[in-house]
């Protein structure tokens, strides 16, 4: 089953979704900053809180830049998905979005997978 959807996000960010066997693949491009922060997590968990349970991986690929408000977007979507009894995972970071990450542990709570592949084959 594949569903495609884009979201224009403020001048410097989108987002695609694909809807791939029942799990939501977010492939993000830009920069991922206080600007973008609010229309992203409306589009991680928009629908994802009507679809028991919620799966989600977020192909981070395309994103160049990310900074605090990117980290806090993702560690509530992980809680929400989470207490839904779902997962997230995230998606072939660049070494820069990769290394943010790591430095606030983020890689340790969600899981950090180098394609989008192997997030959905986890």
């Amino acid at each position: 089953m594949t569903e495609n959807q884009k979201a224009d996000l403020p001048s410097r960010l989108s987002v695609e979704l694909e809807v791939v066997d029942g799990v939501r693949v977010l492939t993000v491009r830009g920069e991922i900053d206080h600007d973008a922060k609010d229309v992203l997590s409306e589009t991680l968990l928009g629908e994802a809180a009507t679809a028991p349970p919620p799966r989600l991986v977020v192909d981070l690929s395309g994103v160049t830049f990310m900074d605090s408000s990117g980290i806090n977007v993702f560690v509530a979507a992980y809680q929400q998905v989470s207490a839904a009894q779902g997962w997230l995972r995230i998606a072939g970071a660049q070494d820069s979005v990769l290394r943010v990450l790591q430095l606030v542990g983020v890689d340790t709570v969600i899981p950090c997978h180098l394609t989008v592949e192997q997030a959905l084959n986890d």
